[in-house]
Parts: C-alpha cells; sequence; structure tokens
C-alpha cells in the first residue's frame, strides 16, 4: 500500500461519523460529568469533512439506542452519556489502554462455544457468529467456535438473546454449551490458532494501518493535530476491537501489532496536547 493509499483510507474513515463519535465521546466525554452542545461537536467534526446534517442524525441515532442523552438550555441542545455508552466507551478503553495488542499473558486455556440452532433461527444464528466474532472467537469446527482464555460469553450473547419477533418460550441457553478448556495431545495450541483464525488477514489490518501512520507526517491533509488525534484513535480502536488477542507465542517473532502498538501510542501521545488544547476552544459543555 502507498503512502498516497494510507491517507485515503485514513479519509474514507472520517466518513463514518458514529465510529469518530465514540472516539470524542472516549477521549472528551468519558470520565466528565458534562453534556456537549450539538453546535460544537458540529464544529469539531467539520475538521474531518464530516456534513452537520451526518453528525445531527448520528447524534439523533445514537440517543435512540441508549447511548446519549438530550439536555436543553434555552436553544441550544447538549448531548451526555447514558450508563450504556459509559460501559461501551469504559471497554473501549481497557482494550486501548490496558489489554494492549499483544497477548503475552495467556495461560494456556481456551473458552470453547458449540451451538446447535434449528433452520427457523437463521437470523439468531447469523447474529450468534457476528457477536461470537466480535468476541474474539475463531469457528474451529462445525458449531464449535473457541478463543484464548476465560471469555466472558453471557455478556458476548446478550446482544442476541431473542426478543420482539421470538417467541417468548424461545431459550438461547438451550441451543449453547461453553466450556473451558486446555489443548492435549495429539492438539497442540499452535494448531488450533491455526485452524481457527486467519493470521494473515489480521496481520494485514496492522501493516495496513502501519502504511498509513508509521510515516514521517502521517495524514498530512488532515487540517490539524484534533483532526489527526480523532482518526488516530478510531482506526485503531476498530483494528484492536476485530483482534482476537491470540497468544503471542503461538505468531511470528515480527507480529505487525507490536509496532503497531508503540506507533499508535507514540502518536496518541504526541497529538494529545495540541489537540486539547482544540478541543478547549471549541467544545461548549454544560456540568450535569
Amino acid at each position: 500500500m502507498t503512502h498516497a493509499e494510507g491517507v485515503d483510507e485514513g479519509q474514507a474513515l472520517a466518513r463514518r461519523p458514529q465510529s469518530l463519535m465514540f472516539s470524542f465521546l472516549g477521549i472528551y466525554v468519558l470520565g466528565r460529568d458534562v453534556a456537549v452542545y450539538s453546535g460544537s461537536i458540529i464544529d469539531v467534526f467539520a475538521r474531518l469533512d464530516v456534513s452537520e446534517e451526518a453528525v445531527r442524525s448520528t447524534l439523533s441515532r445514537m440517543v435512540k439506542r441508549n447511548l446519549l442523552t438530550r439536555h436543553r438550555q434555552g436553544r441550544k441542545m447538549y448531548f451526555g452519556l447514558t450508563e450504556h455508552a459509559t460501559q461501551v466507551l469504559e471497554d473501549g478503553r481497557r482494550r486501548v489502554w490496558e489489554t494492549g495488542a499483544v497477548n503475552r499473558d495467556w495461560d494456556g486455556t481456551w473458552t470453547l462455544v458449540g451451538f446447535s440452532l434449528p433452520d427457523s433461527r437463521r437470523s439468531t444464528r447469523h447474529d450468534l457468529r457476528s457477536q461470537l466474532t466480535w468476541g474474539g472467537f475463531g469457528l474451529l469446527q462445525n458449531g464449535l467456535w473457541v478463543a484464548p482464555g476465560i471469555k466472558d460469553v453471557k455478556s458476548i450473547l446478550a446482544p442476541v438473546e431473542p426478543g420482539g419477533s421470538e417467541p417468548s418460550d424461545f431459550d438461547l441457553s438451550d441451543h449453547v454449551t461453553v466450556l473451558q478448556a486446555r489443548a492435549l495431545s495429539p492438539t497442540r495450541s499452535a494448531d488450533l490458532v491455526s485452524k481457527a483464525f486467519d493470521t494473515e488477514q489480521i496481520a494485514e489490518r496492522y501493516r495496513a494501518f502501519l502504511d498509513r501512520w508509521d510515516t514521517p507526517h502521517p495524514l498530512p491533509s488532515a487540517p490539524d493535530d484534533l483532526a489527526r488525534q480523532l482518526l488516530l484513535h478510531t482506526d485503531w480502536l476498530q483494528l484492536v476491537r476485530q483482534d482476537p488477542h491470540l497468544p503471542a507465542e503461538h505468531l511470528p517473532r515480527d507480529w505487525p501489532a507490536i509496532r503497531a502498538e508503540q506507533v499508535f501510542r507514540t502518536l496518541a501521545r504526541t497529538y494529545e496536547p495540541g489537540a486539547g488544547k482544540l478541543a478547549d476552544a471549541v467544545l461548549d459543555e454544560l456540568a450535569r
């Protein structure tokens, strides 16, 4: 990938306002009991070529999804975090700053999830597969998913629990089995990694990140450090959320996540002072 292509991809991220909104809220609202004026959010997102209409639409959708609350003062509308949003953002913060991109502390434990759903539950089956993938699981064989470490499968399954159109007597737990296990001969943990996960695809995502950001002057077309900060955090969070956090001992020594994490942390520190000053000058906040 060329540097120009990397810039194009970074700019493409700016056209995904909800992902950027999560980054903005995680950096400037999480942990502070404030609500932010919609007009000042629009001013911030204008730096990223996100239109006023797109910002307002994103804010409205997030209110409907119980992620944001509205607070009116005079003619101004302010937006603050709900408890649900705080939980989502805290999860993102932990993945970025605490979990890390490289799993060096794995103890050999695997979480296994097996399920079998009737054909009449195709939609539920699709949702379950999506949630397992998002939760760091890989498909080992038909109906059997595996992830390194001990996973909170109950929370992963929560968004899939039936409701609405599903019959009230349909219990997903009747169709799902969760186990904790260790590999025993002749099975090796390295075999589980190679069978259940596309490590080359994971590595390629990190290489693409490095092509975009591991340069002397990343994203030169961005107007300032606030824009670069939001793009960097959005790019990195999307990357680590797709990473199953495989054991380092079963990955190549030149695993690109190692360098990518160093680049992210260095740039995050670099952008923080300037971005913070710009945000202070732009954001209109309301104490809650």
